[in-house]
């Protein structure tokens, strides 16, 4: 008994060392840049290269564990804003200003997370959108699960995993949407003409509200929850009071102070 207590004990540590190095990791990619060296990461920590060895296997397995920790932050963000919304079309919007967010917040932890990589799972990038696409799916998973045929009958054999298949596909098909109009806003955001985050942020919403999300959204909404609505898709670019868009607002350096601390 007292040598598991032990190696309880120093499984605890190795786990709580390991965290501690991923924050370390994540504060110092964020301050000098994705191309930071595993030498100056052990400097950051107080400790050797070949310590950080024993933890992560190569310099993958540390993009990984970053991209676990941006991903969990990003879940915590998202559950935030989606207390205050109540419809498919405000998880989107909050989905897109969280997203945009990070990587305007955080522009070198998101290029060390995703780049270098192909999109196949074991990969830094892949696990990332693998993650993410789990995370966006969720609510609209759980929004089209939950309808009911507009008579009240129960839902039909095989709708449910159906609707829950459909939701899996649409998410991974915005997450390729906002990821690329994220990435290129973010390369081309000092640019005259570019839009500002809130904009953005709007306008991004808008689109994937007037595609295969409003559209399965609408096809499996009952009549209590319909509310009229207009065919073509608000594209304002101002920011509004949407819950969403407060998670983003308060000022750049908030924002990019709020990331940098997690």
């Amino acid at each position: 008994m007292p040598a598991d207590g032990r190696s309880t004990r120093w499984a605890d540590h190795r786990e709580a060392r390991r965290a501690e190095l991923v924050r370390v990791a994540r504060r110092t990619v964020h301050h000098r840049g994705p191309d930071v060296s595993m030498e100056e990461i052990a400097a950051a920590a107080g400790t050797s290269k070949s310590i950080v060895y024993r933890y992560f296997a190569d310099k993958t397995g540390l993009q990984i564990a970053v991209a676990e920790l941006v991903v969990r932050q990003i879940r915590d963000a998202l559950e935030d804003v989606l207390r205050h919304v109540s419809t498919p079309r405000e998880a989107s919007r909050a989905m897109v200003a969280v997203y945009l967010e990070m990587i305007e917040a955080s522009p070198h932890v998101y290029a060390f997370v995703t780049r270098d990589g192909s999109v196949e799972s074991g990969g830094p990038l892949g696990h990332f959108l693998d993650a993410v696409t789990a995370l966006v799916a969720a609510p609209f998973a759980r929004a089209l699960t939950e309808e009911r045929p507009a008579d009240g009958s129960p839902a039909a054999p095989g709708t449910t995993a159906s609707a829950a298949a459909l939701a899996g596909t649409w998410a991974a098909g915005a997450v390729g949407f906002v990821r690329g109009a994220g990435e290129w806003w973010l390369a081309h955001r000092d640019e005259p003409g570019t839009p500002d985050r809130a904009a953005l942020t709007a306008q991004v919403a808008a689109w994937l509200w007037a595609g295969p999300v409003g559209l399965l959204a609408r096809e499996h909404r009952t009549p209590s929850t319909t509310t009229p609505t207009s065919s073509t898709p608000t594209t304002t670019t101002t920011a509004s009071a949407h819950p969403a868009d407060r998670q983003a607002d308060g000022g750049d350096e908030a924002a990019r102070t709020s990331w940098e601390q997690r």
